[in-house]
């Protein structure tokens, strides 16, 4: 079974940038989707985000 979310360390891994980075990019997607902070943040919104393909980054994170 493959995981819904992401969290800053999957983004840290997918991108090479600091975790902390991973923080605000999820902080950002958030705002855009209008989420409140509770919600999670689905791989597919990271991926429409940052304009990846989801195949990929499915690859990426285990």
């Amino acid at each position: 079974m493959n995981r819904v979310c992401i969290y800053p360390k999957d983004i840290q891994t997918i991108t090479g940038k600091s975790e902390r980075w991973g923080r605000d990019v999820i902080r950002k997607i958030k705002k855009e989707f209008s989420k409140e902070s509770h919600q999670l943040v689905t791989i597919e919104e990271f991926c429409n985000y940052m304009g990846f393909q989801k195949s990929d980054v499915e690859k990426m994170i285990v």
